[in-house]
């Protein structure tokens, strides 16, 4: 039995003083208790700074983690999808599978509980499965000439928490992106308004649109009009649903799909990926005022140079503190259906728990010098 406090603890989405936690040998949250004064108690360690559960990275792609350092900041939507199949077949699988494990390694060494990650094929799948990380895994579907998603619903079939998720409005006909929409239990995961091309698609103007001027290729969904639209007439509306990016979503959009939604949408907010590719920012801010659910993820070492969870924290400005660590924990781990076990500091539950230091704790805010780091 272990008996552990700081500073702060994140308690049922506030940050309170005086918590002891007790967890035993399984991890199993048997206790939790309230002290004047807790950096004296006998048997209790302390960790300066701040205890939350374990995170919940809700979107992520580790099997790029080879392309770490592989693309140049600043390209921009289209050119980073570019870069992207430039760059991505210089590498072997060795190199791949070392890099997927460094990642691994690093993710649950800050504190990450669960993952939800996006693949396109099953290289690093052994090494999820080996993980103490929680992965849920969504096989992605892209391309305007892909027809079917057999490939990967017989990759999902071979493994526990695996899904198959379309990969954006933009990037899939409108046949295939239904069907997917239509079939499993998994939630899923569609990159959505990350920039104002896609948007502009529907419009027939913009990069995108450019793009696939040249290429010769056609799209049979723009006369939808918008993303959301897309989104609202194809996807049933039970469906658990996770939007990745959202960095052009307006106060109309968040109403539409909430109307259209049975149990709110997810917004997974990659902020850091998002500055690394384009230097836009996601509306935090206006989905917090409209009572959004939000989530963060961290993306892929493609487009940015960590998978810190808290460097992510960090970039969503003007957000209370307890706020953005709930987007980083329960919030992520309601999206994924774990929030029985999950996600909170709870008795009964095995959430895992990390301490993050070096918090300006008088102003209640992270700093440059903030990191996390798991303590069970």
């Amino acid at each position: 039995m272990r008996k552990i406090a700081s500073h702060y603890a994140l308690i049922n989405g506030a940050l309170e003083r005086g918590i002891v936690v007790e967890v035993d040998d399984h991890g199993t949250i048997t206790n939790i208790t309230r002290h004047d004064t807790i950096d004296n108690l006998a048997s209790v360690e302390f960790y300066p700074g701040i205890l939350i559960p374990g995170m919940v990275n809700a979107h992520s792609h580790l099997e790029l983690a080879y392309l770490r350092g592989a693309i140049a900041e600043g390209t921009g939507f289209a050119g980073f999808a570019r870069e992207i199949g430039r760059v991505r077949g210089n590498y072997t699988n060795e190199e791949r599978l070392h890099a997927a494990s460094v990642a691994d390694s690093e993710m649950w060494h800050e504190g990450v509980e669960a993952v939800v990650d996006i693949a396109n094929d099953a290289l690093v799948m052994p090494i999820k499965e080996r993980s103490k990380i929680e992965y849920h895994t969504l096989f992605e579907a892209f391309g305007l000439m892909t027809k079917s998603a057999d490939t990967q619903y017989a990759m999902a079939s071979q493994y526990a928490n695996a899904g198959v998720t379309p990969h954006s409005t933009y990037s899939l006909q409108n046949g295939i992106f239904r069907d997917i929409a239509a079939k499993g239990t998994e939630p899923l995961s569609v990159h959505f308004l990350e920039s104002e091309d896609e948007t502009a698609l529907y419009n027939n103007s913009g990069s995108l649109w450019n793009w696939y001027e040249r290429m010769g290729w056609s799209c049979d969904f723009l006369h939808f009009g918008s993303p959301t639209k897309r989104i609202i007439d194809s996807v049933p509306s039970h469906r658990s649903t996770l939007l990745i990016h959202g960095c052009k979503a307006t106060n109309e959009d968040v109403v539409l799909l909430n109307n259209h939604f049975k149990r709110p949408v997810t917004w997974v907010l990659c902020p850091e990926s998002n500055r690394f590719i384009s230097g836009i920012k996601p509306p935090v801010k206006m989905l917090s005022d409209m009572g959004a659910t939000i989530a963060i993820g961290t993306d892929s070492l493609a487009s940015t140079r960590h998978i810190s969870m808290v460097k992510n924290i960090q970039l969503l400005e003007d957000i209370p503190l307890t706020d953005t660590l709930t987007y980083a924990t329960l919030n992520g781990a309601k999206a994924l259906g774990i929030a029985d076990r999950k996600g909170s500091i709870e008795v009964g539950k095995q959430p895992g728990l990390a301490v993050i230091s070096g918090v300006d704790l008088q102003n209640m805010r992270l700093t440059n010098e903030s990191v996390s780091t798991r303590i069970i």
